[in-house]
């Protein structure tokens, strides 16, 4: 079993993307070749799980679309998926978050807090969509 772990390392190049779990609200920007052209398309929704370890982790991806339920697994490694941007941090007590599935509208959502992007640097504002006060750079 290890000579596997150790071929799949090899194989498979390791690729860094924006740090999130469960109950966070995702963009993934997956490549979608169509005929001869490629383009990106944005597939937003909430991290319902995660699994896996090492270079095979994946996690999916669960929106609401016209009414219906979609769910979409990505590998973190997968060539086509280009970016993962992290839109909201959401307030979660447990990693599956499977009982999603059975709820709508309004009782399907999740306590979040928006994430801000400023300069490279994230900012997480509070309920009330404020930002933290900067902080005070002593000369």
């Amino acid at each position: 079993m290890d000579l596997i772990q150790v071929v799949l390392n090899k194989m498979i190049p390791s690729r860094e993307h924006t740090a999130f779990r469960s109950g966070d609200t995702v963009g993934v920007y997956v490549k979608v070749k169509e005929g001869e052209k490629e383009r990106l398309q944005l597939f937003k929704g909430v991290v319902i799980q995660m699994q896996g370890r090492g270079r095979t982790r994946s996690f999916t991806v669960r929106k609401i679309s016209g009414g219906i339920g979609v769910e979409r697994t990505f590998p973190f490694n997968s060539p086509s998926v280009e970016k993962i941007e992290l839109i909201a941090k959401g307030t979660v007590r447990r990693s599956r978050l499977f009982y999603l599935r059975k709820l709508k509208g309004r009782a399907a959502r999740l306590q979040s807090e928006l994430v801000h992007v400023i300069e490279g640097d994230v900012a997480v504002s509070g309920a009330d969509g404020a930002l933290p006060p900067s902080p005070v750079v002593a000369e």
